[in-house]
């Protein structure tokens, strides 16, 4: 089971239709079991039940999240995808700030780095919708990158993933790769 994380201001915010819908909508579609909790409301049976986490992303100016420590984060060892706010909140939790960095709309995210997610693309087209980017914390390299920002990283040893573009609204192969991820290391 993947437990869908809701970053939005509040549990059942019109945000939800734009940001936490689609990962779910795309979830049924692939078959996959799945509970989504907001964020305020994740607790340990939550965590001890999933097999990983998506944390959605959320409005521009949906920024509440940013005082939630996340720390479940450090010790869930098992795979996270945060998309956006997502990923911001995966690298807060890790240590990592923000820089200035907006981009809306499509841009080209190119590869940096091998990894299963990406696997066959050099470069792709994907949708974005954010004011800042993160500084990749120590643990984390730097998978993808537009012109102007990281796009995605990964924890050096842990199944732990942050992409700041949308790839429920363009990339669905990549949420496909991750639950792929998923079930290669559920038991």
């Amino acid at each position: 089971m993947i437990l869908v994380v809701d970053l939005c201001c509040r549990d059942g915010s019109l945000s939800r239709d734009e940001f936490v819908a689609p990962v779910e909508r795309l979830l049924k579609r692939m078959g996959v079991p799945f509970a989504t909790r907001h964020y305020t409301a994740v607790a340990a049976p939550d965590l001890e039940a999933a097999d990983a986490a998506i944390l959605c992303g959320t409005a521009l100016m949906d920024t509440g999240f940013i005082e939630h420590p996340f720390r479940w984060l450090t010790a869930f060892e098992r795979p996270v995808l945060g998309i956006s706010s997502g990923m911001r909140a995966l690298a807060a939790a890790f240590g990592g700030g923000t820089v200035s960095c907006c981009e809306i709309g499509m841009v080209d995210v190119r590869v940096l780095a091998p990894d299963p997610l990406f696997a066959g693309r050099e470069v792709f087209p994907a949708y974005t919708v954010h004011e800042d980017a993160v500084q990749v914390p120590g643990e984390f390299v730097p998978l993808a990158a537009s012109d102007r920002c990281v796009q995605a990283i990964r924890h050096r040893s842990l199944p732990l993933y942050g992409l700041l573009f949308h790839p429920e609204v363009r990339n669905e192969w990549i949420v496909e790769r991750f639950c792929e991820l998923v079930d290669r290391q559920s038991p």
